[in-house]
C-alpha cells in the first residue's frame, strides 16, 4: 500500500523553506561597494567601470571626486612623477581643540601627510612642476603646510625654468589654523608672481569644489585657467550669498559653465581630454619660448 508521503511535492529550496523564510535569503547578493550611484543621472554604475573611465560616469559624464595620487597617475607620463617636499607635515600650531585627532584621522583615511601633493613630472613628454590638492584630506582645505608646499614648488619651478600645472579642490582656508592659514593666500600669491616674473607658464585646473581662500589666491592666478564640467568655483558659497542678499541666485550660479560665460575661466575640459589638452598648451608654449630665444 502506498503511503501519502509519496504524493507530496518534494521541498524546493528555491521556494519557501519549511521555517517560513524566503529563499531570497539564499540567493547570491551583490556587495554594495561594487556599485556607485551617480548623483547626476541617479543611475547605478559599476565602480570598476567608473574608475576605468577616469572616475567619470560612463552614462552622463558626471565627474566624481578622486584622490590626488590617482589623478597624477592618470595625468602624467608613466613613471615620470617625482614627489617633492613629502617630509612636510602639519602640526597643531594654535592648540586648537580636537585638531590633533582630526589630523591623525585625515592622514589615516587618505594615506597622505597633507592635502596637497607636489612634484615634477612629464605630461606628453614635456617637463612640468605639478601640484594636486586632495579632497580626502579635510576637504582639501588650505593650512600652513599646504601653502608652504605650493610656495616651495613655485620657487623650485622658477629656479628650474619649469611651467607649473596646479589642480585645485578645496573647501577654503583651514579654520583650525586661523590667521596662519589665511596668510598662505599672500605667500602663495607672492610665489606665483616670482614664477610669472621669470616668464614662465602657470596653468590651473579648477575641480569641484574650489572655494574660499584657495579661489581668492593661487587658483585664479593662472595664465590659463581651465575647469572641469560643472565644478563649483566660488569664494563664498551660493547658500551664504542667498542668505546675505536674501535673493534667489540664477540657475548654475558659480558653476564652471557660468564662469566661462563671464570670462573667469578660459575653457572647460572633460577629464579624459585633459592630458592631451595640456600637452597641446605645453607644446605651443615651448615653441613660443624657442621663437623668442631665436630673435
Amino acid at each position: 500500500m502506498l503511503e501519502k508521503r509519496f504524493f507530496r511535492k518534494p521541498k524546493n529550496e528555491l521556494e519557501h523553506a519549511g521555517n517560513g523564510q524566503s529563499s531570497r535569503q539564499n540567493q547570491p547578493s551583490v556587495p554594495d561597494d561594487l556599485y556607485v550611484s551617480c548623483p547626476e543621472c541617479k543611475q547605478s554604475i559599476l565602480k570598476a567601470d567608473m574608475e576605468e573611465n577616469g572616475f567619470v560616469c560612463p552614462k552622463c559624464s558626471h565627474h566624481f571626486s578622486m584622490t590626488a595620487r590617482r589623478r597624477i597617475q592618470i595625468l602624467t607620463d608613466a613613471g615620470s612623477f617625482n614627489e617633492l617636499f613629502s617630509d612636510l607635515s602639519p602640526t597643531n600650531l594654535l592648540d586648537f581643540p580636537g585638531y590633533d585627532e582630526k589630523l591623525r584621522k585625515a592622514q589615516a583615511e587618505s594615506g597622505e601627510q597633507e592635502g596637497v601633493i607636489c612634484g615634477t613630472a612629464q605630461i606628453g613628454g614635456y617637463p612640468v612642476a605639478l601640484f594636486v590638492m586632495d579632497p580626502g584630506f579635510i576637504l582639501g582645505s588650505m593650512g600652513t603646510i599646504v601653502g608652504e608646499k605650493i610656495t616651495r614648488l613655485f620657487e623650485y619651478a622658477a629656479a628650474q625654468k619649469l611651467p607649473v600645472i596646479g589642480y585645485t579642490v578645496s573647501g577654503g582656508a583651514r579654520m583650525q589654523e586661523g590667521i596662519l592659514s589665511l596668510m598662505q593666500m599672500a605667500k602663495t600669491s607672492g610665489a606665483v608672481k616670482l614664477h610669472s616674473d621669470a616668464g614662465l607658464l602657470y596653468i590651473t585646473v579648477l575641480t569641484n569644489p574650489t572655494t574660499g581662500g584657495v579661489t581668492a589666491s593661487f587658483a585664479m592666478e593662472g595664465d590659463i585657467i581651465l575647469a572641469e564640467p560643472k565644478a563649483l568655483v566660488a569664494f563664498a558659497g551660493p547658500r551664504v550669498i542667498e542668505q546675505t542678499i536674501r535673493q534667489k541666485l540664477p540657475s548654475g550660479f558659480q558653476r564652471a559653465e557660468f564662469l566661462l560665460e563671464k570670462g573667469f575661466v578660459d575653457a572647460i575640459v572633460h577629464r579624459n581630454d585633459q592630458k592631451s589638452y595640456l600637452t597641446t598648451i605645453l607644446k605651443l608654449h615651448q615653441k613660443h619660448c624657442e621663437g623668442k630665444g631665436a630673435m
